[in-house]
């Protein structure tokens, strides 16, 4: 009875807690947060200077003692006291009001599919000391399928790709479980990092991270478009260190990044060649479906479907997929529990 009374005042929450950015979502409200993954931290006293879009704009502005760095790599936590004070942040945003003492919210997180228990733990253990009471796990892929509206408990087969920051996964779901799944670390950072490296290689012109997904952003593609794009490179000359800018083609950024593309293209293909063959042809006629920020790259959606010879789409409002997945567990928890992952522990002492 009193916890029926602590959730009605709680404002229960589902977060996407992302490499390069976290969403939370309010349930009743839908998603309130989106800001970057980011905290700037003062490496002499320790002090959190800022977390998410202030930090975010300090990067590579800070004087040396000052560190903007990011509490996650690779889709799991790499500091496990900078990643509990930004969720701590971010839930405290939320969960406000004269009515918060009496109950910790409930919280769903998103977590890369293969995490080790160890990482599950940490997940766990970061959202409950940042202020969260029963604390759920959720793989991101089911996650973003459910947020796609995809029918995960229907006996047919769904392929869900969810490309972020530091993960890309790659899921075929059935039945409310996921059948074959791929968890990569070559996505959105990774395309940054093979711009940057090109541009080290090619021009010896050193770049910033944000500079180079700028690029990405404005003229990458997957595979060649009928429109040719140019963009401004700035950036530091290697060899005499003044600034230096020049062009650059999206055929130049496409080969940058063509190792990488090729890589998670294939990680789709020898998923398709796991599945059982009924499912295979579940999405043959349904098809493949993209989500997450790396699903916005020009003609990827046409390179997957060349490769694997199967319709492909992407989600709509690709970005938010795996949040709005968590929020639609949050409204109907009971009926949905089979999609999660089951915790190491639920309800935080009182």
């Amino acid at each position: 009875m009193f916890n029926k009374l602590f959730h009605k005042f709680s404002k229960d929450i589902g977060i996407d807690l992302g490499t390069a950015n976290t969403l939370v979502y309010v349930r009743g409200r839908g998603i309130v947060i989106n800001e970057p993954s980011v905290v700037a931290v003062n490496q002499k006293t320790g002090q959190i200077l800022a977390i998410g879009n202030d930090a975010k704009r300090m990067v590579g502005r800070t004087p040396g003692h000052i560190v903007a760095t990011r509490p996650l790599v690779d889709g799991v936590i790499s500091d496990f006291e900078v990643a509990e004070q930004m969720l701590h942040y971010f839930i405290g945003q939320v969960n406000d009001g004269a009515m918060s003492f009496l109950a910790r919210p409930r919280v769903v997180i998103g977590v890369p599919c293969g995490v080790t228990e160890v990482e599950k733990r940490a997940v766990e253990d970061a959202a409950r000391n940042a202020g969260a009471g029963e604390v759920f796990l959720i793989e991101e892929p089911m996650a973003a399928a459910i947020g796609a509206r995809l029918p995960i408990q229907d006996a047919v087969g769904n392929l869900i790709v969810d490309i972020g920051g530091g993960t890309c996964e790659v899921a075929v779901i059935s039945l409310g479980g996921i059948v074959v799944s791929k968890s990569l670390r070559v996505a959105g950072d990774k395309l940054n990092e093979d711009i940057i490296k090109y541009a080290r290689d090619e021009f010896k012109l050193l770049l910033g991270d944000k500079t180079a997904e700028d690029i990405k952003i404005s003229v990458g593609s997957a595979c060649e478009m009928n429109e040719k794009l140019k963009a401004v490179m700035r950036g530091r000359d290697l060899i005499n260190g003044l600034p230096k800018e020049l062009m650059v083609t999206d055929y130049e950024i496409r080969e940058a990044m063509a190792r990488s593309v090729n890589i998670l293209v294939n990680s789709i293909r020898a998923t398709v060649e796991l599945t059982p063959p009924e499912l295979v042809a579940d999405i043959m006629e349904r098809g493949i479906v993209l989500s997450g920020g790396g699903s916005l790259l020009r003609g990827l959606d046409k390179l997957v479907a060349a490769e694997t010879q199967m319709p492909v789409r992407v989600a709509e409002d690709p970005l938010t997929a795996v949040v709005r997945g968590c929020g639609v567990v949050l409204e109907d928890i009971d009926r949905l529990s089979e999609v999660l992952v089951s915790p190491q522990y639920r309800e935080a002492p009182r």
